[in-house]
């Protein structure tokens, strides 16, 4: 197999090389399952250490991996990108490394998934908000987000558990990756949750009403219709300017898009209502399926033991830090983050609940009734345990960039119980 990246041509063969005690040369027989397939050798136990790993490693030949990040190197925007890629390179003891296209220089956000299956990438993150009728299933789920709670310690947590649970132990969202030839392996992490963000303060329904807003998914189409106004597609490039302008009112982004875009500068008037969350856009981080099934074992685990990094990378190292940076910045513009006035806020609820149960007649689900139970169920399980692992929510959005510093909340106990409960059971073996 022959592979294009960044115009050179590399042969996949080459690229994925091991030890023949550990790869048999990508040929060996695989067979899907909860644990995977790979390609051969003896793996490590759970809970192995960093020097176990490198040990395991002392006989594999170099594995490089072509991926991209979305943002420009080091910045917050691809923070999980290095986390995880750091991490991966570091407990192989640089047997693995990857080759990162910054500010997605491969792929854009609607290609991504074709180019992890005709080989520009190896893995990469996958947003089927983009293409909800090639991710019926998926889509499914992104419409489901709703339930997350939005509030800005406990939904972060809450929001990055309940999908991921789903997703695994839904079959048709993993069958609509392994179909097209790739391998999820991170399914419905977040960037932050949705907001509006508003040239003028918007809280209650007749503040709505004849308004128009721009939107970037069904879900939001419905919610904005709830509150009165009317949805309209605005390309991202073009939100700063229509704002400006007035030929929208309010735009539903997540704070970080909001904060890259400079929408803040015209629009800082932002609701997010903890109680009546708008959809929250998610990825998928997937790989080529071809190259996953020829790894070796070891190299398997090691890629799924550290989605902890991914995880923390996500929340850590990118959603709380730039949620203090849009705070300051709509602060800086005259703005405050406000919840929905009670008329609004129960219009937006209704909405949801309409959302959640018409995904029951979802035709990329076998079993659509059950499904929406399912992530009822979930999402009020993380809930929980995110009560019992002892975390709260100390200030709100408008105090959160004086409250928070990095360090200040140990979360720790949270990636090892998402890990535990969520990837433990899908670990190569």
């Amino acid at each position: 197999m022959v592979t294009f990246s960044r115009a050179r041509m590399v042969p996949r063969a080459a690229i994925l090389m091991t030890a023949s005690a550990l790869l048999l040369a990508g040929c060996a027989e695989t067979s899907t399952g909860g644990s995977g397939s790979n390609g051969g050798g003896e793996g490590v136990a759970f809970g192995a250490t960093m020097e176990e790993y490198r040990e395991a490693f002392a006989d594999v030949d170099p594995i490089v991996l072509f991926t991209q990040s979305p943002s420009t190197q080091g910045s917050t925007g691809g923070a999980f990108i290095d986390a995880y890629t750091s991490a991966v390179e570091e407990w192989s003891d640089g047997k693995i490394t990857f080759d990162i296209a910054y500010s997605d220089a491969i792929a854009k956000a609607t290609e991504i998934d074709n180019a992890i299956v005709d080989g520009r990438l190896d893995i990469g993150q996958v947003l089927a908000v983009y293409e909800p009728q090639e991710f019926p299933a998926t889509s499914a789920l992104l419409d489901a987000s709703v339930l997350s709670d939005q509030s800005v310690v406990t939904g972060v947590l809450q929001s990055n558990a309940w999908p991921a649970d789903i997703a695994l132990n839904t079959p048709e969202i993993v069958a609509e990756f392994e179909d097209k030839g790739m391998k999820l392996m991170l399914p419905a992490y977040n960037a932050g949750m949705n907001a509006l963000f508003c040239s003028d303060k918007r809280t209650a329904l007749p503040d709505y009403q004849g308004r128009s807003i721009s939107v970037g998914s069904t879900a939001g189409n419905q919610q904005v219709s709830a509150l009165g106004s009317t949805p309209t597609s605005v390309a991202y490039t073009e939100a700063y300017e229509a704002l400006q302008r007035g030929v929208i009112d309010c735009s539903m982004l997540s704070p970080a898009a909001a904060q890259i875009g400079g929408i803040l500068e015209v629009a800082p008037q932002t609701v997010i209502d903890p109680a009546a969350g708008l959809a929250v856009p998610s990825g998928n981080m997937a790989m080529n399926l071809d190259v996953w099934e020829s790894l070796p074992l070891v190299a398997q685990q090691l890629m799924w033991d550290r989605l902890d990094a991914f995880v923390t990378g996500s929340i850590e190292g990118k959603i709380w830090p730039v949620t203090v940076e849009s705070v300051q910045e709509i602060q800086q513009y005259g703005g405050t983050i406000e919840p929905f006035a009670d008329d609004a806020r129960v219009a937006v609820q209704d909405a949801n609940n309409k959302i959640v149960e018409a995904i029951a007649g979802n035709s990329g689900l076998s079993d659509g009734a059950g499904f929406v139970t399912s992530v009822r169920d979930s999402a009020d399980k993380w809930s929980e345990i995110i009560a019992e692992l002892g975390y709260t929510n100390e200030t709100d959005y408008n105090g959160f960039a004086t409250w928070y510093e990095p360090g200040k909340i140990d979360i720790a106990p949270y990636v090892d119980r998402v890990y535990e409960e969520i990837f433990l059971p899908y670990r190569p073996s």
